[in-house]
């Protein structure tokens, strides 16, 4: 019976984060100030490619996907599928709410309301994170690469491990200015979230929803 009720808040919890790190995602990339790193990288892909956005963040999902295998050392096939399970969604998702949040005019609100925007959806993807890291029931390959550095590499340190995990998406949004010679999505919040997203996440370890603790797997 306490494994079906663990189970279940885990469920809910995963549920419930899916939704706000997709809005938060999408409140970012709409306001024009900056999305968070990963996802600043994957608009610059699909502006390079000409390929949608959502479809664009579901390859890139594949390609993480791939390479927390090779990290962890051998096939993980829940955690492979997992990934795959979870970023199917989140693309699209992401996709349609930025979508509704253009419609509701946020590009065209004045300076100092889509920052603070742009600061909230950044906060919300961070305490997202930190919700289905916790649950650990099935993550986006991009939080489960921060999520397998911080517990395998960096002896926990959300900090330390959000960065080293933003060297593939730095990595490619460079390869795609030096195609382009244009930049997308980046921006005050891209900068904001580089610094602060690990510590928001930290913070909402303990903070957000502390009822649900790390089901840690590795």
């Amino acid at each position: 019976m306490a494994k079906t009720k663990d189970f279940k808040q885990r469920l809910y919890y995963l549920c419930l984060s899916l939704i706000i790190n997709s809005a938060g995602n999408a409140l970012a990339i709409s306001t024009n100030l900056g999305s968070a790193v990963w996802t600043a990288s994957a608009v610059n892909l699909s502006k390079t490619t000409g390929i949608a956005l959502g479809t664009t963040l579901f390859v890139y999902g594949v390609g993480v996907t791939i390479m927390n295998q090779l990290l962890i050392g051998y096939f993980d096939r829940r955690r492979f599928f997992s990934n795959l399970i979870f970023t199917l969604p989140f693309s699209y998702m992401v996709q349609g709410a930025q979508a509704i949040f253009d419609w509701m005019g946020v590009p065209n609100y004045n300076f100092w309301e889509r920052l603070i925007l742009d600061v909230i959806g950044l906060f919300m993807v961070a305490v997202a994170v930190s919700m289905y890291s916790r649950a650990n029931l099935v993550m986006h390959p991009n939080d489960d690469l921060a999520y397998i550095v911080r517990f395998k590499f960096v002896h926990g340190s959300a900090i330390i491990s959000q960065w080293t995990s933003y060297v593939p998406p730095l990595s490619i949004t460079l390869i795609c200015y030096l195609i382009t010679h244009n930049l997308y999505a980046i921006g005050f919040g891209t900068a904001f979230a580089l610094i602060f997203q690990g510590a928001m996440m930290g913070w909402s370890d303990t903070h957000a929803f502390p009822k649900l603790k790390h089901h840690v797997d590795l």
